[in-house]
């Protein structure tokens, strides 16, 4: 019995082993998103004379919020190698790229109010603009 569970689980982790760095830059984006925004939410509890603390309910839903992302991104992997397997769709990695984005997004919304320096302010305008354009070109072409 202990052969065949083990078989199941490797088998398993095999399937998605081409996935496996995909994942993890996607969690180490949103590490990275929920570390800043706590030390964002810290420095701007400083500057307004409050006092700080750290809210439980913040992590647990940066927790579910990986756990979705996990999902989202295995699941675009199980459609893309086992149904659609005769096109190539790079939806795995689309999907992940758009979530990478959001959370450098709001990375750059945290640098900005952790550091005096222009440039994340700039790069978060920047790119606001550049995603106002598209939507804009999409929504024309609608």
């Amino acid at each position: 019995m202990y052969r065949v569970v083990n078989g199941l689980i490797l088998g398993f982790a095999a399937l998605f082993s081409p996935i496996k760095s995909i994942v993890i830059c996607a969690l180490v984006f949103i590490a990275i998103d929920f570390v800043t925004g706590v030390l964002a939410s810290r420095c701007e509890a400083r500057q307004r004379g409050e006092k700080w603390f750290f809210s439980s309910h913040e992590a647990w839903r940066t927790i579910r919020k990986a756990g979705f992302v996990l999902l989202t991104i295995t699941m675009s992997w199980l459609i893309e190698s086992c149904i659609l397997n005769f096109i190539t769709l790079n939806l795995t990695r689309i999907i992940a790229g758009a979530i990478c984005g959001v959370e450098m997004w709001s990375f750059l919304e945290n640098a900005s109010v952790l550091s005096d320096a222009k440039i994340f302010e700039w790069l978060r305008n920047y790119v606001k603009r550049k995603v106002e354009k598209e939507i804009g070109k999409y929504e024309e072409d609608e």
